[in-house]
């Protein structure tokens, strides 16, 4: 065996448990994330918001300390107003950690807040792709749907995010609302 075959063995050997440890570590994010869920169904209105705010947590783990304090300052950036410096810590959070999807989720909200729906939408979509259970992200599609008049895409997408969580109170209202304009256009 070469010398560099045999580096390369001790680099594997030295990271495997790291690695076995990740990937334990993300099975029970996800066991925790599908029990979360799994209560959010049926759980009535005062503990989804207990539930919701576990998932938020859970789906704000990036697993790095750093992108972690870039997210916190991105937010800080858009609660102080400030969506371009937000955009900038959340794109270097993605260009870093694209799989993390509550960077895509946060840079999404800072091009609504911009109004630039078509960069938020982009963000939207590749949330949703890497986690199909943002009910954030669908409800903030279904607000962009209803507001650029696309109101039966709009209408579905809510209902989509009360599939997920049926206790979404802005949902709520505004599926009742687009189903009774359906209701009163049928007329």
């Amino acid at each position: 065996m070469n010398i560099r075959a045999s580096i390369l063995n001790r680099i594997v050997a030295a990271l495997l448990p790291l690695f076995l440890t990740c990937v334990a570590a993300m099975a029970q994010d996800t066991a925790k994330l599908d029990d979360l869920f799994a209560r959010l169904k049926t759980a009535e209105a005062g503990e989804s918001s207990r539930i919701e705010r576990e998932i938020w947590i859970e789906w704000s783990k990036s697993g790095s300390p750093a992108m972690d304090l870039l997210l916190q300052r991105g937010r800080d950036a858009m609660a102080l107003g400030d969506n371009r410096a937000a955009i900038d810590h959340f794109s270097a959070i993605i260009d870093h950690s694209p799989e993390f999807a509550e960077a895509w989720n946060a840079r999404a909200t800072a091009f609504y807040n911009s109004g630039d729906f078509g960069p938020c939408v982009a963000d939207i979509a590749q949330l949703l792709t890497l986690n199909p259970r943002h009910f954030g992200a669908l409800s903030g599609l279904g607000m962009i749907l209803e507001e650029t008049g696309k109101l039966d895409r709009a209408l579905a997408v809510y209902q989509a995010a009360l599939t997920l969580h049926p206790n979404l109170e802005g949902v709520k209202a505004a599926v009742a609302r687009l189903e009774s304009e359906a209701e009163g256009q049928e007329l």
